[in-house]
């Protein structure tokens, strides 16, 4: 190969750093495995083409997805360009506030002149420069950004709404809530789905006179059956005062009619294959001179008869002058609810969401939903589209965005305004993309509108580090990257320079049994004879001391508390450790996976790793509510959750220690060659007993004999 001479110093690059780097592909993916110096390459990509290609840094568009990366980015640019070395040491001095140092950074960026014309930004922040710039055409250009939180990043403070998105479709709610039906709908989910769980209760044992009361009506009252239900809830709708099973003795004896309704002087029975005989109760209303009417099953398979059978039987008995319908108050049908209409409210905001992120209408998703075969499915998406509708109208006509917002109307402005859109497509000559394997679809769509036949998408990322589908990136992307970039190139960066051979070893075995991938050779030259290892205690307690001990271990040979870093798959199963470490004054990091994401540590130490629900793997399968919209597959979830474990691995720089228990090792551990780890654990005491037997005659001496009581024989001591 022609090595191209150049003015830039690409000593510090191997051949296929070096080969991304200089490329003039229009369609370049730089596929990097963990460890690889993928940024490295990216802003080394940046300097080549300011320096050796003469490209003006505004003509540069650099894209990464957290405000945390970008930063990094910008910090290791200064250094590069910092010859007094003094920006370098501002980073590092521990005195120094995130606020100093951001402040500090702003200066510098100004200072170096080339770095403050690049774009550098995160999708979010580069959408809003061009919605508050050149958006006024397709909405107002004076918006606030709205979020689910109060707390904002201070790019966006300024402009930040003064309520939360929670807050307003939680307003909504209560206005939808202003009409009766709308309220006892939701009401009716509230108790159907999120207070009795009928969707998961056994059907035949619920729908028994004989069972428990499982079914809440509107008015609170728990009764024995659906069509019970649907019973107390025509009369809670109609305003008409009912008692469930009262206590009566007319003559012989006591017993429970179903419904008394005083208001009409009426008796109700409903009867169906279930019931228990009524012939005695029936002579019972005959003896006293009671109105007795009987409803029976089979009129409950048509809602519209049965509601005219409702109305013949009681409305005919109240008074003429009687009101049917009252106002009904939210505060007061819910003051019992306020968690199940929080959850409902967040499932909706969810839905919110994944509706943006899939690009797809409400009216749509409505229409599909109605098709599902079961009635809480259906009757969620009933409740929350016109919420998630008036939302939409709202944030509108408050001039709100929230961050999907954003980008779907910089698409939208792009679309709709070519001028504007070719602006930047002229601008930005050069568009390099990092973590390209976080992408979803609005952000590839924004990408593909940026590009022309002429200027260069430079893509940077690993498909083995995918690990956010469950907030919509889509991997396919990364993977078939010549499928939605046409002519691409890809290069591979297959030099893990982080880990020794043992964890990358480790890593590519288990990465090795995921089929969606692209394949590749991950190597280091990093040499230890410091096997995995693998501690298997027989309970929660026998891990944390062994873990305490490894530590502090560990801080003998002089690790320091940046050296080690504890990783977990959700956050509870951290705090007995974490209380542990502070009674023992033992102070290490511990982070999630997903949060750990770009970091490294000498010794890392991942616990939880068990089988079944709370361990790792941790597949979840979304509520069918969602699969709506985007339908769950296990296998592809099963392939996440071992991409989020490939990340795991691969923070390890020296030492990694996998925590589990015994007898429910995690699956994940399988997949490691036993001869990259070093096992250890506590065995388990013996179920066999300990039995001596006469070494002549052979029968069996209890414990101490000094002489079989069979044969006489002496027995030796052991």
């Amino acid at each position: 190969m022609l090595i191209q001479e150049t003015k830039t110093d690409l000593s510090g690059l191997n051949e296929n750093q070096r080969k991304a780097v200089v490329s003039e592909n229009k369609r370049l993916l730089v596929l990097a495995g963990a460890g690889s110096g993928k940024t490295k390459t990216l802003l080394q990509k940046l300097i080549y083409l300011i320096e050796e290609k003469n490209v003006n840094p505004a003509n540069i568009l650099a894209i990464t997805f957290t405000k945390n990366a970008a930063n990094e980015m910008l910090d290791r640019l200064i250094i590069s360009a910092d010859e007094t070395e003094e920006y370098a040491e501002i980073l590092a001095d521990k005195n120094k506030s995130v606020k100093e140092k951001n402040t500090e950074r702003y200066f510098f960026t100004k200072k170096h002149k080339w770095i403050d014309n690049l774009t550098l930004r995160t999708f979010h922040s580069l959408c809003y420069g061009i919605m508050r710039n050149f958006g006024v055409n397709e909405f107002d250009n004076k918006f606030k950004i709205i979020t689910d939180s109060k707390v904002i990043n201070d790019d966006f403070a300024k402009y930040s709404a003064t309520e939360t998105s929670f807050e307003i479709i939680h307003k909504i709610l209560i206005k939808n809530c202003e009409e009766n039906e709308y309220l006892l709908n939701l009401k009716r989910y509230v108790l159907d789905y999120m207070v009795d769980k009928i969707h998961i209760e056994n059907y035949t044992k619920t729908s028994s006179p004989k069972g428990r009361k499982f079914y809440t009506s509107l008015n609170g009252t728990k009764v024995r059956s659906k069509s019970e239900q649907y019973i107390s809830d025509w009369l809670y709708r109609h305003s008409i005062k009912f008692e469930y099973e009262p206590n009566v003795n007319f003559k012989d004896f006591d017993f429970k009619p179903d419904f008394f309704i005083p208001e009409a002087n009426l008796y109700l029975e409903h009867v169906s294959d279930l019931s228990y005989p009524t012939k005695g109760k029936e002579i019972q209303f005959k003896k006293a001179n009671k109105l007795l009417v009987k409803t029976f099953e089979s009129q409950t398979k048509d809602t519209t008869l049965f509601n005219l059978a409702l109305e013949r039987i009681v409305k005919s008995r109240l008074p003429a002058n009687y009101h049917y319908i009252s106002a009904l108050s939210f505060e007061e049908e819910f003051k019992y609810y306020h968690k199940e209409i929080k959850d409902f409210l967040r499932q909706t905001m969810r839905v919110v969401d994944m509706v943006k992120v899939e690009n797809l209408s409400p009216k749509l998703v409505l229409n599909k939903s109605q098709k599902d075969q079961h009635e809480r499915v259906r009757s969620f998406y009933t409740l929350a589209i016109p919420i998630i509708s008036k939302y939409k109208t709202y944030c509108t006509n408050k001039s709100y965005l929230d961050f999907n917002d954003m980008i779907i109307k910089t698409i939208s402005l792009f679309k709709n305004h070519q001028e504007i859109a070719d602006k930047f497509r002229k601008k930005y000559e050069y568009i390099l993309v990092d973590e390209f394997q976080d992408v979803n679809n609005l952000q590839v769509e924004l990408i593909k509108l940026l590009l022309t036949d002429t200027n260069q998408l430079f893509c940077v990322g690993d498909d083995w580090q995918s690990i956010y589908g469950f907030r919509g990136s889509n991997v396919d992307y990364i993977i078939n990257f010549n499928e939605y970039f046409k002519k691409a190139e890809t290069i591979k960066l297959s030099m893990n320079y982080r880990s020794t051979e043992n964890i990358v070893g480790a890593s590519n075995e288990v990465i090795k049994h995921n089929k969606f991938k692209v394949e590749k050779d991950i190597s280091t030259s990093k040499k230890s004879n410091s096997k995995i290892h693998i501690y298997a205690g027989k309970n929660e307690l026998e891990n944390i001391e062994y873990v305490v001990d490894r530590v502090k271990k560990l801080k003998e040979k002089g690790y320091r508390k940046e050296d080690i870093l504890f990783l977990y798959r959700r956050s509870k199963m951290y705090s007995p450790y974490f209380e542990r470490f502070r009674q023992e004054r033992v102070f290490v990091s511990g982070k999630t996976i997903h949060s750990s994401k770009g970091l490294e540590a000498r010794a890392v130490f991942i616990i939880g790793l068990t089988q079944g629900n709370g361990g790792f793997p941790d597949i979840w399968m979304e509520d069918r509510i969602y699969q709506v919209i985007k339908e769950s597959n296990h296998d592809l979830l099963l392939e996440e959750e071992r991409r989020l474990f490939y990340v795991a691995i691969t923070r390890a720089k020296d030492e990694l220690f996998l925590i589990t228990e015994k007898g429910n090792e995690s699956s994940f551990l399988k997949e490691i060659p036993d001869d990259l780890t070093f096992k250890t654990s506590i065995p388990f005491k013996s179920i066999i007993e300990q039995i001596t037997l006469c070494k002549k005659c052979n029968n069996r001496l209890d414990e101490g004999f000094s002489f079989c009581p069979y044969c006489g024989t002496e027995q030796e001591n052991e």
